[in-house]
């Protein structure tokens, strides 16, 4: 993980502190794997590794059926798509680091 980017200062981003609304810089691998798994489509591949016949991993007929009610939502964007191809994805911090309190606190 890496910080790339800050719109309030440049020291933030030389001494990687996480921030509210900085932009990170993060392995694209786990998120990859789960999508494959989720909706049996593969994210990042270019055309030409998707011509190799890859081995089929027997499915048991329920997860087949899941799967294949999930390719209909399975198209990502493609610059998503060409971050997954980099192995990086960016992200957006949307919460302050260190500030999320247990929901037991607020509503007791």
């Amino acid at each position: 993980m890496d910080v790339v980017y800050n719109a309030s200062n440049n020291e933030l981003v030389r001494t990687k502190t996480l921030v509210k609304n900085c932009i990170i810089q993060i392995d694209a691998t786990p998120f990859r794997q789960w999508y494959e798994a989720h909706y049996g489509v593969t994210a990042g591949r270019k055309k030409r590794t998707e011509e190799k016949a890859e081995e089929e991993v027997k499915k048991s007929n329920h997860v087949q059926r899941k799967i294949d009610g999930r390719k209909g939502e399975s198209k990502i964007g493609q610059l998503l798509d060409d971050q997954f191809n980099t192995g990086r994805l960016y992200a957006c911090v949307a919460s302050r680091p260190g500030q999320i309190w247990p929901m037991r606190r607020l509503h007791p």
